[in-house]
């Protein structure tokens, strides 16, 4: 996960389609490039990235989520080359580059007249403000962050279900509207991940909601890589053939098919059993009436 530090969220709110666009390239270039070091993996790494601006109290927090294939094919293309299991690339190193590229991109925005600033902002348009203030960003290292493999398809599609198609704040986090005021539940990580909530004045609550507005036709799932659209087709393939035919796999014995450990209920601790699966548009239709609709 690639963070945008505070002082740039200002200017990203009034520059959203040129922020927003250059973190996805300056975030998937250090990928890119520190993947391809030999130093680090010496291979052609392939992902997607998925860009969120907000955080769990629904302020201004640009970021991207990126998930990324756990190896990638040698400069040659003749094999595949596969990661650590316990390290993939050097989160310290990944920062560094990353902030150097952002603002590098930053910089050439500026130059070329690009960068709007608006407000509080519009003294850094005299360029000798916006250099002293772009030397700001350097006091500090930019926060990137990485989680180790996922435990398998399954986690991994839960992990996309709930990370690349989602708003701010989903329904299941709402608790009370009443006397003006919008509650809702957030997962306070600064300690321990305490659930917490909070409420806003309604006018406030929807002055968060709006801040995560996209530019129209803004594209906030990129691929790239050996899973760029203009390569997938012929990178893709090819991995899956490198990957049958690594002697790491082909050396294998038989695969072992571990027992499903079933999910537990959260309040009496019995076994729950998977019933059926409903579509959104199922859950609608079977959603109770409100309560204004019930018979007395």
């Amino acid at each position: 996960m690639f963070t945008l530090p505070r002082e740039l969220a200002p200017l990203a709110l009034q520059n959203k389609r040129l922020i927003y666009g250059l973190l996805f390239r300056a975030s998937a270039a250090t990928l890119l490039e520190v993947a391809r070091d030999p130093r680090h993996l010496g291979a052609e790494i392939g992902f997607f990235s998925v860009l969120h601006t907000w955080d769990q109290r629904l302020e201004h927090h640009p970021h991207v989520h990126c998930v990324i294939a756990s190896g990638g094919l040698a400069p040659d293309h003749g094999s595949w080359i596969s990661s650590r299991r316990t390290f993939f690339l050097p989160v310290k190193v990944l920062g560094r580059v990353f902030r150097g590229k952002f603002i590098a991109g930053l910089k050439a925005a500026f130059h070329q007249g690009k960068l709007e600033f608006h407000g509080h902002l519009a003294s850094l348009a005299e360029p000798r403000s916006f250099t002293a203030w772009i030397r700001v960003l350097f006091r500090h290292d930019w926060v990137v962050y990485s989680k180790p493999p996922f435990a398998g398809p399954e986690h991994a599609l839960r992990y996309l279900g709930a990370y690349t198609h989602r708003a701010g704040i989903s329904n299941s986090r709402l608790v009370a509207l009443s006397d003006g005021q919008v509650s809702f539940r957030w997962r306070d990580s600064a300690h321990n991940n305490k659930k917490r909530v909070m409420s806003l004045p309604v006018d406030e609550f929807l002055r968060r909601f709006l801040l995560h507005l996209l530019p129209r036709g803004f594209v906030r799932i990129r691929n790239f890589g050996f899973l760029a659209n203009r390569q997938r087709a012929m990178l893709l393939p090819l991995c899956f053939s490198l990957l049958q035919s690594a002697p790491h796999l082909s050396t294998q014995g038989p695969q072992v098919t571990r027992p499903q450990t079933l999910p537990k209920c959260p309040h009496c601790g019995g076994t729950m059993q998977l019933i059926e699966r409903l579509t959104p548009a199922q859950l609608l239709n079977r959603s109770p009436p409100c309560a204004q609709g019930r018979a007395a």
